[in-house]
């Protein structure tokens, strides 16, 4: 089966990597677009501690996470062993004053006194149906400063030890490596869908026509445009993310926990070579605007001192723009299109693209090639409103 995928972000990426060990001859085409969301986004796997009341979200994101081992290891099969994904818990702080009080909605929000307390309850038993999260436990500040050391020392946290962290461009450079051994063809340029009497042709590459039994649109932010040859809206639309990496010279930030905050949304994570990323705005109607501007480097910066004043003396290396992809809500738009034979759409996975975007793309494979997608799209159209 002839199969192209359109946009190499870690949804495409990955859809190329299961499609072509699935025996499928792939074409996987990017465009390399400036602020494509797997380039910048920071890559915190970690979705028990989201206060969102959505289920189908939630079994997303929680299988997401639960499978990354397994694709991990496969990939080390295959030569890829290192692709920057570790185990390296997370801190949801409690105990940080002087915080912003506009709480994000997909952040857990303990503000009480006794908020410590009630988030690790709230954690303890969601670990009854995801035990890869660990045993949740309380750490003072000092406990939690010992292991992110520029905290403040007041602030005290949960503890999950099963969260993990993943380098985005690292794993989907990987995947499609990947895919390209078991036979994918990588193309760069703009693609435009082919589309007729009701189902897709194919696509075109700078004016070269690639005929294809089936197409994937995971072109992030980008794919209503791709997909409106079809006669479908997608309902996908850029959020703007800035966020700023921190160089601390000397310091082994390898093992490092992912550091979030309560009550603003934003986040700190660490990498190797003495690395910490400091994050994200969440900038909607931005459109695909990939500036840094002064209020969000301000915005995340003051974010990340008030929680790690530590931080204060390190280095500013970089700042990255990412383009969220953001459907009408909180769940992917994920699944077949509705009257157009063989379109496939994988894209509005929002923040949470580095966590769902591996078996989203797994998904998006199965369903192009006509197997069973494992999960309930149901609640997944990717054309509704």
């Amino acid at each position: 089966m002839r199969l192209i995928i359109v946009g190499a972000g870690i949804t495409g990426a990955a859809c190329a990597y299961t499609a072509s060990a699935l025996g499928a001859q792939v074409t996987l085409i990017d465009a390399e677009r400036p602020g494509r969301a797997t380039a910048a986004g920071a890559g915190i796997i970690c979705p028990w501690t989201a206060a969102v009341d959505d289920p189908p979200w939630y079994d997303f994101a929680r299988t997401a996470a639960r499978e990354y081992p397994a694709l991990i290891a496969a990939l080390a099969d295959q030569g890829e062993a290192d692709v920057s994904y570790r185990r390296v818990g997370a801190l949801l702080l409690t105990g940080t004053p002087d915080q912003p009080d506009q709480a994000q909605p997909d952040q857990a929000q303990p503000d009480q006194p006794d908020a410590a307390d009630a988030a690790r309850q709230r954690l303890a038993t969601r670990s009854a149906g995801a035990p890869e999260m660990g045993e949740v436990s309380l750490l003072d500040g000092a406990q939690a400063q010992e292991l992110f050391p520029p905290l403040r020392p007041d602030a005290t946290a949960v503890h999950i030890p099963g969260a993990a962290r993943v380098d985005g461009r690292q794993l989907a450079s990987a995947l499609v490596r990947a895919a390209a051994r078991h036979g994918a063809t990588i193309r760069t340029g703009a693609a435009t869908l082919g589309c007729r009497a009701g189902r897709v042709t194919g696509v075109s590459v700078d004016g070269d026509l690639v005929e294809a039994d089936a197409v994937v649109a995971a072109a992030g932010a980008w794919t209503a445009g791709f997909a409106a040859p079809a006669g479908v809206t997608v309902p996908v639309v850029p959020q703007r993310g800035q966020i700023v990496h921190i160089g601390l010279d000397g310091a082994d930030t390898s093992r490092w926990p992912v550091v979030l905050p309560s009550a603003t949304g934003h986040y700190l994570l660490a990498f190797d070579g003495s690395r910490v990323v400091a994050g994200a705005t969440r900038e909607a109607g931005s459109g695909y605007d990939v500036r840094v501007t002064p209020a969000g480097l301000a915005e995340v910066l003051a974010n990340a001192l008030s929680v790690a004043p530590g931080l204060s003396q390190g280095t500013l290396l970089e700042t990255r723009v990412g383009l969220r992809p953001v459907g009408p809500d909180i769940r992917p738009l994920l699944g077949p299109v509705r009257g157009v034979d063989g379109l496939v759409v994988a894209t509005g996975l929002g923040a949470t693209g580095l966590t769902m975007g591996p078996l989203a793309g797994a998904v998006a494979a199965r369903v192009a090639l006509g197997l069973p997608p494992g999960v309930d799209l149901g609640p997944f159209d990717p054309i509704r409103s």
